[in-house]
């Protein structure tokens, strides 16, 4: 059951950004070579993270992987990263890094930011946060409306993060809220498939893959 809310809202989040090896990311973008696959799994880890960067109620983004090539992209943002053990699936590296923060200092918000966001919006990210703020664990839909792409914990909630198939569901039925933060796209729009990624396109995607697309053409 999910603890009650603490008093007052957090003065900014620690956005979590698990990205997984590069080496064998995105395979249900099967038409592409694997070094196009990875060179666009990095691509839309740096829109993400660098559009979260940008959030006035983000303190910090913290990505958890044990991928050369993303910390060398994190450090080039400005964003800070935190060791992925390899054996531990999403969820349990999220559980981890949390853990390990919460140990550090007990009273951080913590927010989890799924990675492959290319046409990720700070404003929307910002409004997804700040109605966050208001109940102890939330969480926002995928575009698809059975996934997950942000879910968030107050000061002194577990994240107790269910991602995977149907993890609207799963974090629903633990209690989570779904947070209604109004029209937020770019946020509910997370890339598997190239029709996931021609939506994107429509939404308007960051630089980075941007620069990754021109590179295929």
């Amino acid at each position: 059951m999910t603890s009650p809310a603490p008093s007052g809202a957090p003065a900014g989040w620690t956005v979590l950004a698990p990205v997984k090896r590069l080496e064998g990311a995105k395979t249900r973008l099967s038409t592409r070579p694997a070094g196009v696959r990875r060179d666009l799994a990095l691509a839309f880890a740096i829109d993400t993270v660098d559009a979260a960067l940008a959030v006035p109620e983000v303190d910090r983004v913290l990505a958890i992987t044990d991928d050369d090539a993303v910390r060398e992209a994190m450090d080039s943002l400005g964003a800070a990263w935190v060791v992925d053990e390899p054996e531990l699936d999403l969820n349990g590296a999220v559980s981890a890094a949390a853990a390990r923060l919460r140990r550090e200092e007990p009273g951080v918000a913590l927010a989890v930011l799924v990675a492959d966001l290319p046409a990720l919006r700070g404003d929307e990210l910002s409004r997804a946060l700040r109605a966050a703020a208001s109940v102890p664990r939330g969480f926002v839909a995928d575009a698809a409306g059975t996934g997950t792409t942000l879910l968030t914990a107050l000061p002194g909630v577990d994240l107790d993060p269910r991602f995977g198939p149907r993890s609207r569901a799963a974090h629903a039925a633990s209690g989570a809220v779904a947070l209604e933060p109004g029209p937020v796209p770019g946020l509910r729009r997370d890339v598997d498939t190239e029709v996931d990624l021609w939506d994107a396109g429509r939404l308007g995607v960051g630089k980075a893959t941007a620069d990754a697309l021109d590179g295929t053409a």
